[in-house]
């Protein structure tokens, strides 16, 4: 599945749009949109996939995904009964009204440490959790206030941790994001295989050079780095579904385990043996 520039509509009576249960476990459905996400999955076991960020839940999880971040449906590959609920905020909103209203700073300022993806812990899961299943039945009114009630929770809560040690750069202007769309595509379309920054550049209808600049501007990262960075986070995927060190190697683009244990050591700060035991414990 590539990845996509999700776009999303807004419930014309309300300020949010509410998924209410959507099961996508059969989709890997790896993408980004404008929009904040907020995230609950209860009655399953799966992958925490946001940004660089890669690691397992268990039960349930609660996370706050910023703007433009891309991120994995929480739900790819779950087998049987579970529960999921999404509540997308447009980004409009979060400065016309979080932004504004001195009440909501507090709000506010969890919107700001959306830029490094959260998760929540057991407490704050359990509680606004029961409040999310409820949000489907409220009119619109009252849905409103519940969804503020509910981010006061989160903005209170100290029970949670940030997925990145710095802000997800998410400053795409829209030309910016249709050129990355298209990027992020076929990477993960043809990640498996040796990809030539000369051959990225042409379905860019850019030179190298003006390539290499746009994407280090874009991304804040070389093509080289950001390729490595999403293979290992493929690779951690695969090691987490089961296989072992030398096939998710391969599986992931790599064509020497050598390089791909020091790539892998210096993005992710551990050995993929590491890794792998960590995930086991």
């Amino acid at each position: 599945m590539k990845i996509q520039l999700e776009k999303i509509r807004a419930d014309e009576k309300s300020s949010f749009r509410l998924l209410h249960n959507p099961k996508l476990n059969d989709l890997f459905f790896w993408h980004f949109h404008p929009e904040y996400e907020l995230v609950y999955i209860e009655g399953a076991d799966g992958t925490r996939h946001v940004g660089e960020h890669i690691s397992n839940f268990k039960n349930s999880d609660l996370v706050l995904i910023g703007s433009n971040i891309p991120h994995l449906n929480f739900d790819y590959g779950i087998k049987g009964d579970y529960r999921k609920e999404v509540l997308h905020i447009s980004s409009s909103f979060k400065f016309k009204v979080f932004n504004e209203i001195p009440e909501l700073n507090d709000i506010d300022a969890l919107f700001e440490r959306a830029k490094f993806g959260i998760a929540f812990g057991a407490k704050t899961k359990t509680e606004v959790g029961k409040m999310l299943k409820k949000l489907h039945k409220l009119s619109s009114f009252s849905q409103f206030l519940a969804v503020l009630h509910i981010f006061e929770n989160l903005a209170q809560s100290d029970d949670y941790k940030l997925l990145h040690d710095n802000p997800v750069k998410n400053s795409y202007n829209q030309k910016q994001q249709e050129r990355l769309r298209i990027i992020y595509a076929f990477i993960d379309e043809n990640f498996e295989r040796k990809i030539s920054i000369e051959e990225v550049a042409a379905i860019c209808h850019l030179e190298k050079a003006t390539f290499c600049r746009f994407f280090k501007g874009a991304t804040g990262n070389t093509f080289v780095t950001f390729l490595n960075q999403y293979r290992i986070s493929q690779a951690k995927r695969l090691i987490l579904s089961g296989k072992n060190i030398t096939e998710a190697c391969y599986a992931s683009g790599f064509e020497s385990l050598s390089y791909f244990n020091r790539t892998f050591k210096k993005i992710a700060n551990e050995k993929p043996s590491g890794f792998r035991n960590n995930m086991l414990k």
